[in-house]
C-alpha cells in the first residue's frame, strides 16, 4: 500500500456497500489522510492466500484502487465535488490462480461531501456604474454630498465579498466598480466677452453673415447647448442671429443692406439660452452681452430709382421718338455724372437708343407690333469709378389699324351643277393680324355688285355664305369661276384687301356628294374608277417604252461599220475571205510583214488608213423647176463617192504570198512534217478501253499494211 496516494484530511467519503445484495453505508469524516476508511471484507476470507479483490467501474484504477489482498480502498487523485459529486464502483472476488469468480460481484456508491474549497467570485466585474451629480443619499449610499461632475467625473472603489458570514476560515472575493457622475444643467452660458464690436461694409448682401459670438457652458451634450436672440438695440429688424449646431456660435446676418450714408453705427443686445431648464430651480439659464456694428462705406455702383420700367409706345411713332427715360444716382457721390447706356446683348436689332448723359430712350427703328409686341432690353448705368448696375426696361407696343383683315384660309368651293339656287357654296371666315380692344368687327361684299352667278350673305358672326344664284352651271361650259370679295374692318382708317374664291363646277349625286371635278371625267364611262384610269395609263406609259427600246436597239444594230478618225482600227473586227499572214501577221494589215522580205526592197506604206489630202466639199444640186432627176441625183453621188479619197472603205493592196518565217510552236500542218505515222505506236489506244478500241484497230491495220 506504500504506493498509494494519501487522502487530504479535509475530505471525508460517504460509502454504500452492497455485498451479496445487501448494502450498508458508512460516513466518516476526519478520516487519517493515508486511506479511505473503506475495507471491503468477503466471509470467503478466512485467510486464505489464494482470494484477490478486484475494482470496477467510474473511475476504477485512475482515481480509485483496491488493495487485492486485503480489500481496502484508496484515492489516487484529489478529488473535487464541484467537478463530480459521487462514483458508481462494482467489487469482486477471484480466485488468485485461475482468475475465476468466487462470488457474484457488489456494487457501492462513493459520494464525495462538500467543504468550504471555492471563495465566493464576482462573475460581470469589474462593474461600471452612474449616479447624477449632486445626487442625495440614496440606495447608492452616496456618501459625499454634493459632488460636481465639473469637477471630478468618475470615481473607482472595490468591493469585498466574504462566506461563511464573514466568520473565521472563510472565503473572500473582490471586484472593482466605476461610478461616473452624468451631467445635469446645473452651469448657465457664459458669454467670452461682455461687449462685442464688429465692422460691417455696407454691400454686404442679405443673409450673409456680419459676425460670431460665442457662450461657453461647462455643462455637456444637450445641457450645453444654447441658442442666440436679440432683445434689444435700435432697428433690431436689419439683423438676425442664428445658432450654427456645430460650433455651438452665433451668427449674427443681415436682414436688411446697410447704408453708409443714412446710418453708420447700430447697437444691439443679446443673450444666450440653455435649451434645457436648470435642473436645480428649474428655471431657464442664460446670459446677456451687447454688440456695437459699425458700418463701412463702400464703392456702391449707381443705384436705379426703380428696379424694373414699363413704358408704352405705337407702332407707328416715328423715328427719335422719346419713348421714356430711366434715372440713377451715386449713392456714393449724389452729384456724380452718372452715363446710361443699353445693354445690345438684349436689342441685338438695336431698335432702340439712349441718351448717355439723361438716360432718356428713343426709337431707332420702325417698330411692327404684329412682329413682336414685346420689347425687354437692359440699361446699364455707370459711374467715373467704373461701378455699374442695370435695370430691366419692358417696352410695349401698342396697336394701330394697319394691317387689312383678309381670308382666314384659301378657300376653294366647289359647285354641283345640279343644285339648286340659294345653296351653299362656302362659309367664308376673315382674320385682322391687328388687335382692337373692342374686337374685330368686318364686312364683305362683292368686288362686282351686280353678279350674275353668286351672291354672298351675312352670318352676324364676322362671316358670310357665298349662295348661287342659279341651277344651270356646266363644266362644259365653264369649268372654274373666281369671285373677288372686299373685306373692310371698322378700324380708324378702315383697311380692306380684296380676296378670291376659287370655285368648281363639278359632278355630283343626287345627294350632292362631289364625284368629279374634270371636264374629261365626263365623257368617261359611268363607273370607271380613278384606279382602272391610273392602271391603263401606266400600261400605254410601259408599251411606249417598250417600243423606244426596241427602235433603239435596231437602229443600233443596222448601222453600218464606220472608221472614226479618232479609233484605232485593230479595235474593230473586220472580215477578210483571204488567208491571213500566219502566226507572225500581229500587227493588224501591216502589209511589210505580210511580203517576202527577200523579194521586196524599200518600205512598202500601209493603204488602210485615212489619207492627209482633204476633199473639196461638193456644190449642192439645184433641182429644176420641175423637180429633182432621181437617176441622174444617183449618178452623181455615185461619182462622187468613188473619187472621194477620204470616205471610207480605203483602198489598200495586200498580198498573201508569204506566211513569214516560222514559228516557235512549229507549223500545224501536215504536209511537211518530218515525221511519218509509222514512227507512232497506238497501242496505248486499245488500254484506254472500249471507245478507243476501234480507233486503235484502224490504226493497228494502217501499220500492218505499211509493213507489207
Amino acid at each position: 500500500t506504500d504506493f498509494l496516494p494519501s487522502l487530504p484530511y479535509f475530505q471525508s467519503i460517504v460509502c454504500t456497500l452492497r455485498l451479496n445484495d445487501h448494502s450498508s453505508e458508512w460516513d466518516w469524516r476526519g478520516s487519517k489522510p493515508e486511506m479511505l476508511p473503506v475495507h471491503l471484507h468477503t466471509d470467503l476470507d478466512v485467510g486464505s492466500k489464494n482470494i484477490k479483490y478486484v475494482l470496477a467501474g467510474e473511475g476504477a484504477g485512475t482515481i480509485f484502487a483496491i488493495n487485492e489482498r486485503t480489500g481496502d480502498i484508496h484515492a489516487m487523485k484529489r478529488l473535487d465535488r464541484e467537478e463530480k459529486a459521487e462514483y458508481t464502483l462494482t467489487a469482486q472476488v477471484i480466485d488468485r490462480d485461475s482468475n475465476q469468480p468466487m462470488e457474484p460481484p457488489s456494487e457501492f456508491i462513493i459520494k464525495v461531501q462538500d467543504i468550504n474549497d471555492n471563495p465566493p467570485q464576482f462573475i460581470e466585474g469589474p462593474y461600471k456604474g452612474s449616479v447624477p451629480e449632486m445626487s442625495q443619499v440614496a440606495i447608492v449610499r452616496v456618501a459625499l454630498a454634493g459632488m460636481d461632475r465639473e469637477m471630478r467625473e468618475e470615481y473607482l472603489i472595490v468591493i469585498q465579498a466574504k462566506d461563511m458570514g464573514g466568520h473565521m476560515g472563510g472565503l473572500s472575493g473582490t471586484t472593482t466598480v466605476t461610478i461616473t457622475l452624468t451631467d445635469i444643467n446645473d452651469n448657465p452660458p457664459k458669454f467670452t466677452k461682455g461687449s462685442y464690436e464688429f465692422n460691417i461694409p455696407e454691400d454686404l448682401g442679405i443673409g450673409k453673415p456680419g459676425g460670431r459670438v460665442k457662450a461657453n457652458d461647462r455643462d455637456i451634450g444637450e445641457n450645453a447647448k444654447s441658442t442666440y436672440s436679440i432683445i434689444g438695440g435700435d432697428e433690431r429688424d436689419v439683423f438676425e442671429i442664428v445658432t450654427d449646431a456645430q460650433t455651438q456660435e452665433g451668427i449674427l446676418r443681415l436682414k436688411k443692406p446697410l447704408d453708409f450714408e443714412t446710418k453708420r453705427f447700430y447697437n444691439l443686445t443679446m443673450v444666450a439660452t440653455n435649451i434645457r431648464a436648470d435642473s436645480v430651480t428649474g428655471g431657464p439659464y442664460m446670459d446677456q452681452a451687447t454688440v456695437k456694428v459699425v458700418v463701412e462705406d463702400a464703392d456702391e455702383p449707381p443705384i436705379f430709382t426703380k428696379p424694373a420700367y414699363i413704358f408704352d409706345v405705337h407702332e407707328n411713332a416715328a423715328i427719335n421718338t422719346v419713348i421714356g427715360s430711366v434715372t440713377a444716382r451715386d449713392q456714393d457721390a449724389p452729384h456724380s455724372q452718372v452715363r446710361y447706356f443699353i445693354d445690345r446683348h438684349t436689342d441685338l436689332e438695336r431698335q432702340f437708343n439712349i441718351n448717355v448723359d439723361d438716360g432718356k430712350i428713343t426709337l431707332a427703328k420702325p417698330l411692327d407690333r404684329e412682329t413682336e409686341m414685346w420689347h425687354n432690353i437692359t440699361v446699364t448705368a455707370t459711374e467715373v469709378s467704373n461701378q455699374i448696375s442695370r435695370a430691366i426696361v419692358a417696352i410695349k407696343v401698342l396697336d394701330i389699324n394697319d394691317n387689312a383683315p383678309e381670308f382666314a384660309t384659301e378657300y376653294e368651293a366647289f359647285l354641283c351643277e345640279n343644285g339648286k339656287p340659294g345653296q351653299v357654296i362656302q362659309t367664308i371666315s376673315a382674320v385682322d393680324k391687328d388687335n382692337p380692344s373692342q374686337g374685330h368687327t368686318f364686312h364683305y361684299r362683292l368686288e362686282t355688285l351686280n353678279n350674275p352667278n353668286f351672291t354672298i350673305k351675312n352670318n352676324l358672326d364676322n362671316s358670310i355664305s357665298v349662295l348661287a344664284k342659279h341651277d344651270s352651271f356646266r363644266r362644259q361650259k365653264q369649268e372654274t369661276y373666281l369671285l373677288p370679295i372686299v373685306v373692310t374692318d371698322d378700324g380708324e382708317p378702315p383697311m380692306s384687301s380684296t380676296n378670291t374664291l376659287t370655285i368648281r363646277v363639278c359632278g355630283c349625286s343626287r345627294e350632292g356628294i362631289v364625284q368629279s371635278c374634270n371636264v374629261e371625267a365626263f365623257v368617261l364611262p359611268i363607273g370607271l374608277s380613278m384606279g382602272a384610269l391610273i392602271a391603263i395609263l401606266a400600261c400605254i406609259i410601259l408599251l411606249l417604252v417598250i417600243v423606244v427600246l426596241f427602235v433603239t436597239l435596231r437602229r443600233h444594230k443596222n448601222e453600218p461599220l464606220i472608221i472614226k478618225d479618232d479609233e484605232d482600227v485593230r479595235e474593230n473586227i473586220i472580215r477578210y475571205d483571204d488567208e491571213g499572214g500566219g502566226e507572225e501577221d500581229t500587227e493588224a494589215f501591216d502589209i511589210a510583214t505580210l511580203q517576202n522580205p527577200d523579194g521586196i526592197n524599200g518600205y512598202l506604206p500601209r493603204k488602210d488608213i485615212k489619207p492627209d489630202l482633204q476633199f473639196m466639199p461638193r456644190q449642192g444640186q439645184h433641182s429644176g423647176p420641175n423637180g429633182v432627176d432621181v437617176d441622174e441625183f444617183i449618178n452623181v453621188r455615185l461619182h462622187e463617192a468613188d473619187n472621194d479619197p477620204t470616205a471610207p472603205p480605203y483602198d489598200s493592196i495586200q498580198i498573201y504570198g508569204y506566211e513569214g518565217r516560222g514559228s516557235i510552236a512549229g507549223s500545224l500542218s501536215s504536209l511537211e512534217t518530218a515525221s511519218s505515222d509509222s514512227d507512232q505506236n497506238y497501242d496505248y489506244l486499245r488500254e484506254w478501253g472500249p471507245r478507243f478500241r476501234r480507233l486503235g484497230e484502224l490504226y493497228s491495220v494502217g501499220e500492218s499494211d505499211k509493213e507489207t
